[in-house]
């Protein structure tokens, strides 16, 4: 069959291709069209539109790139018609995504699944009439959707695990590097590493790196290191860390979670990353802009937390420093007690225990993969 798999974003592109691998298994004559990344690109197929063409996020950057964003809509349109897949099948990424389910859906008999799904619990729940009508089949990687969608909503899902705990067991089973070694492989000092994860746009790094790199002088006692991304212009990154001795590795987020002591983590996947790494951290997330914006987006948020950590748990486990909290004060209050206090820590690492118990056992993508396939032959 001919799968045609749209992702918007790093953590899209490494969980569409974990699925698409998975797909392999299930279906031997599988073909692959896709927008995406490098991650699937390793897979097979044909790559049609790199993630970084269209990952946009806020209000400020989607306007300034209006006119490339309809021409990749457009361009995807019709490139679906063309290929005529058996399948198409969105990842995450809602504000492209529910674009083009609507247009397969009014335009085509091609079936619309949706692996990873938007976070409507968190804002825009009116997107969920847009599901409801477009979308055929929902798979969730989240346990606390299933309530959300099935009592709530009244609309079926298929909860199948989530994908992050397989590709963290699969690094960690294959990964044999030690801490000197991967300090001298990337010219680091011996200290001990404090991880630093920005986020995987452009917007995102704009927004939180600066507060994060202000607490490194702090902690003479560590080494501060980001985990670079490699679709993000490298000046990006240089234009803050120039006069600091905050240091940039690319492509090695899980290497350097790995041997990290603490991290500095924007909400997101990465969150969750760094708690299957057990490794405590401070989750960080700035929005600059004006006060009457920031208080029209609190509005619109109905989540008592913002990182898939806290909303697993259904508690806190990790502080979250959000809006005008992300200052290098607070940062610095939070990382001195992660770092320095032993029973922090471990109540950190006992709430993360809690949220492995959450996601259930390892094989979403598999378990995913048999579900898509099995219901496109008229089997489930």
């Amino acid at each position: 069959m001919k799968y045609y798999l749209i992702a918007g974003e790093a953590s899209g592109d490494l969980h569409a291709s974990c699925l698409m691998r998975a797909i392999q298994q299930e279906d031997r004559n599988a073909k692959f069209r896709y927008f995406g990344g490098d991650c699937m690109k390793q897979v097979g197929g044909t790559l049609v539109q790199h993630y970084k063409q269209i990952a946009y996020m806020g209000f400020i950057p989607v306007l300034l790139h209006f006119r490339v964003l309809l021409q990749n809509l457009s361009f995807c349109k019709k490139d679906i018609l063309d290929w005529k897949p058996d399948v198409v099948i969105l990842v995450d990424y809602p504000g492209f995504n529910l674009k083009i389910a609507r247009f397969v859906h009014l335009s085509t008999n091609i079936p619309v699944y949706y692996y990873i799904l938007p976070k409507i619990w968190a804002w825009k729940e009116h997107r969920i009439k847009s599901i409801k009508q477009y979308v055929n089949q929902l798979f969730s990687i989240l346990p606390f959707e299933i309530p959300y969608y099935e009592e709530k909503h009244h609309h079926p899902i298929h909860y199948v695990g989530n994908p992050t705990l397989d590709e963290v067991i699969t690094f960690k089973a294959c990964y044999q590097e030690t801490v000197d070694t991967f300090k001298q492989r990337n010219q680091l000092s011996s200290l001990p590493i404090v991880a630093i994860l920005a986020g995987s746009r452009q917007q995102e790094i704009k927004d939180n790196l600066r507060a994060m790199v202000g607490v490194a002088s702090l902690h003479p006692d560590m080494q501060f290191v980001i985990a670079g991304v490699t679709s993000i212009d490298p000046s990006c990154y240089e234009t803050v860390i120039s006069n600091t001795s905050v240091r940039i590795i690319y492509g090695q987020t899980y290497e350097l979670l790995q041997h990290a002591h603490a991290a500095l983590v924007t909400s997101g996947t990465a969150t969750l990353e760094a708690a299957l790494f057990n490794v405590p951290q401070v989750v960080c997330y700035g929005l600059h802009y004006p006060s009457f914006i920031l208080e029209i987006i609190r509005r619109m948020i109905h989540v008592k937390h913002v990182s898939l950590v806290n909303l697993i748990a259904g508690q806190e486990v990790v502080k979250e420093l959000l809006g005008k909290d992300l200052t290098t004060a607070n940062i610095n209050r939070e990382l001195s007690s992660i770092l320095h206090n032993k029973n922090y820590r471990e109540k950190m690492f006992s709430g993360y225990t809690f949220v492995f118990k959450e996601l259930g056992e390892p094989g979403a993508p598999q378990r995913a993969a048999r579900l898509i396939t099995h219901l496109l032959q008229g089997n489930a």
